[in-house]
């Protein structure tokens, strides 16, 4: 009987890994696909927000936001977050991830931040400053939004 079960075990072990790899690769297949139009409809939203920011249209900015986040805050609360001494300049935009189980994006924002108003000798010496952001945008109902809770 020993020798019988060595006999069908590799023919056995065999035929399991040809269905692991068909269920692998069928998986694969059916996975939803990054498209170039995803990509630049997240790319515009990014950029469309940051122009409100940098108009320091706030109340514009917050219509980006996702919609569990303005149901829960309202749009006077998240433009008081904001300061108006700040001055900031989208200098770049670039995906760098895309998880489609979670339909959430990380996308690096590269902005140049500075002080509008000098209030002392340091902040004037401080001049303009490059920042490298991290931001998390959610697809919901094929729409991009920002996800300000990240």
């Amino acid at each position: 009987m020993l020798g019988e079960f060595r006999y069908k075990f590799p023919r056995l072990a065999s035929g399991l890994l040809v269905l692991a790899m068909l269920w692998l690769s069928v998986g694969c297949a059916e996975e939803p696909r990054w498209t170039e139009e995803q990509r630049d409809a997240l790319e515009q939203r990014v950029r469309l927000r940051w122009q409100a920011l940098e108009k320091h249209d706030f109340g514009e900015a917050w219509e980006y936001t996702s919609p569990n986040f303005r149901a829960r805050f309202p749009k006077h609360l998240y433009i008081k977050k904001f300061s108006y001494a700040v001055a900031w300049e989208l200098t770049g935009v670039e995906v760098v991830n895309y998880d489609s189980d979670a339909a959430v994006a990380s996308v690096v924002v590269r902005v140049m931040s500075s002080l509008t108003k000098q209030t002392s000798a340091a902040s004037m010496r401080l001049g303009t400053i490059p920042r490298t952001l991290r931001e998390r945008w959610l697809l919901i109902e094929g729409q991009w939004w920002y996800s300000a809770n990240y």
